[in-house]
């Protein structure tokens, strides 16, 4: 028995290797002995099982598989139920060793037996429970079935379905009520004060009161209405906020042994990740509940300018910017799901090249303009621009609708000049650093205060809430009127 329990079980069947050996020996028997009818049963038992192995490769029983996620998608650490029922579709009866395919962190892959117990109309239902403590997009199954012969000699295990991505997104973090995103109404929004002549269209009406000037009536308003009616110049609207992700892989410490759990990238290699990346995602997906609960409507934008989701494979809308509401919510947790880093690793981790690229950051910053005949150091890759023209003419466009927040990773002293003029196209510029050593980029945070940001970098141990709490600490520096702000118009370090 203990050879047997050795030989290969997607074959045959211990029924079927026993048959296997018995056939062998009879075969043998019956030379030694010279007996036809030992021959025959011989070729009995060793035609039978590799008959029966042709038979369940050739009749493949046919089933449909159904899989729902509840809900979908979920929150990282919040359980989920899977809903499945199986159904067959082709001919074929008796019981069927059935098993989920599950990704290695989710645990055992659940198994089950077809028909089941309380299986109805032909269909099988089964539920059990997933918790994915990272974010991502998983693919949950296929069902692998095991099939059998009447006889149980051979064995055929076969997927019956495709299976179905599960979209786990990042969990916000509760941040406390602070001052940080500005005055607003006890309904969040806020008032705007109208100077100009309104047009009809435009116009919203009260009642008159005691010392309203006569020249305020509203006369059309007044006749719908029977009683004296004043323009009310004051309109109402929804505040804004402008997110700014970096997602760069030169921002962040990725390296070996950060890949993402979960789906690989177009060309089969796994997306980057850094813990560092991993908090700033985090705060993103915080603040943005944050400032929805608070009736803001959401512009996330990456460091170049673009849509912030343009290369999340998540993403329900990768070219989209604009989100508001509980549908705009979802629609950014989902893309943040699966946001990965994208472009080359930023020169500063080779520490040979660091002094170099340094000295030659002016060359730099002309290459990237355009500038002809100016080059880079030697494996000093350069990847999309970034805080330039295109980010800063998205800024001035919705110019102090409302507050502005960098997450950000690992930036220059020359990055953060290019920065800086940009806070004041906010109500109030906030900027968050994710780093592995904080106390390293207290000249960085300077060259961002000078230009009127509140600005502190962080370690990816640190409570986000934390983070948030030290923002309003942080004193801003009185910044220059949005029209005069520049390109290029770096503060003074």
């Amino acid at each position: 028995m203990a050879l047997l329990e050795k030989l290969p079980r997607h074959l045959f069947t211990l029924r079927g290797w026993g048959m296997l050996a018995a056939g062998a020996f009879t075969l043998a028997a019956a030379q030694v002995m010279g007996r036809r009818d030992l021959l025959t049963l011989a070729l009995l038992l060793l035609v039978l099982p590799l008959v029966s192995l042709a038979g369940i490769r050739l009749v493949k029983p046919r089933f449909r598989v159904y899989r729902e996620f509840n809900p979908s998608p979920v929150e990282a650490s919040a359980p989920a139920t899977v809903h499945l029922a199986v159904a067959r579709t082709g001919p074929g009866s008796g019981r069927v060793a059935m098993e989920e395919r599950l990704p290695a962190h989710f645990g055992q892959a659940p198994s089950f037996w077809f028909p089941s117990r309380s299986a109805t109309g032909g269909t099988s239902r089964y539920e059990y429970h997933l918790t994915s403590r990272h974010r991502g997009q998983f693919r949950i199954g296929p069902v692998t079935a095991e099939f059998t012969d009447p006889f149980g000699l051979s064995l055929h295990r076969q997927a019956i379905d495709d299976g179905d991505v599960l979209t786990v997104t990042p969990a916000a973090v509760v941040l406390p009520a602070t001052g940080l995103a500005g005055a607003r109404g006890s309904d969040g929004v806020t008032a705007t004060r109208v100077r100009a002549n309104p047009s009809d269209d435009d116009i919203m009406t009260r009642e008159y009161r005691h010392g309203d000037p006569m020249r305020r009536v509203h006369w059309p308003a007044t006749a719908r209405h029977g009683s004296l009616m004043v323009r009310q110049e004051e309109s109402v609207t929804t505040p804004e906020a402008t997110i700014i992700l970096d997602h760069r892989a030169g921002a962040f410490s990725g390296g070996p042994g950060t890949s993402m759990p979960g789906l690989p990238d177009p060309e089969g290699h796994a997306p980057a990740t850094s813990d560092t990346f991993e908090w700033s995602v985090v705060a993103a997906m915080s603040v943005s509940a944050h400032l929805t609960e608070r009736n803001y409507s959401l512009r996330l934008l990456d460091t170049g300018g673009e849509p912030a989701f343009l290369h999340s494979p998540s993403a329900p809308e990768p070219a989209m910017e604009e989100f508001s509401g509980a549908s705009g919510l979802q629609s950014i947790a989902e893309s943040l799901a699966a946001i990965h880093l994208s472009g080359p690793a930023h020169p500063r981790r080779d520490g040979l090249l660091r002094d170099a690229i340094r000295r030659e950051a002016p060359a730099r910053h002309a290459d990237r303009r355009g500038a002809p005949g100016v080059r880079t150091p030697a494996g000093a890759e350069q990847g999309p621009p970034a805080f330039d023209d295109q980010l800063m003419d998205k800024l001035s466009a919705h110019r102090m609708r409302g507050p502005l927040i960098a997450v950000l990773g690992r930036i220059t002293a020359e990055e953060a000049a290019e920065l800086a003029p940009a806070a004041a196209y906010g109500t109030n510029s906030f900027a968050i650093l994710a780093v592995e050593r904080p106390t390293d980029f207290q000249d960085v945070l300077e060259v961002l205060r000078q230009g009127g940001w509140r600005a502190l970098a962080v370690a990816p141990t640190t409570r986000l809430t934390v983070a948030w709490g030290q923002l309003e600490q942080d004193a801003a520096l009185p910044v220059a009127p949005a029209s005069e702000v520049r390109r290029g118009a770096g503060v003074a370090t």
